[in-house]
């Protein structure tokens, strides 16, 4: 188990992530990823599930086309914790490896 982020160690983390924003009504973190195509966008989806399985922490996430929208959230925690932090830069990292377009 993993300890919920808050305060300012919890406004420091979310500051580090660039793109992603709180998700309204929620405890959580979400971004939307845009690639050139169906193809790469899926292949993000591949190395982050493998990623995930790893690590044990799963994205809420849904692909349409060239589009990828996350969601992460701690569920054990009911809320941010240091994963889903962790999980948003490896998937910043793993959409610039694939070239990704820009913003969805």
């Amino acid at each position: 188990m993993t300890d919920k982020l808050e305060g300012d160690a919890r406004a420091r983390a979310i500051a580090s992530l660039g793109d992603w924003q709180e998700a309204e009504g929620r405890d959580a973190i979400t971004r939307s990823f845009k690639f050139a195509d169906f193809t790469t966008a899926f292949a993000f989806m591949g190395k982050v599930a493998v990623y995930a399985d790893v690590v044990d922490h799963h994205p809420e996430w849904s692909n349409v086309y060239n589009r990828v929208s996350v969601t992460l959230i701690s569920h054990d925690v009911d809320g941010i914790s240091k994963r889903d932090i962790a999980m948003a830069h490896f998937m910043d990292k793993a959409a610039a490896r694939l070239g990704k377009a820009g913003k969805a």
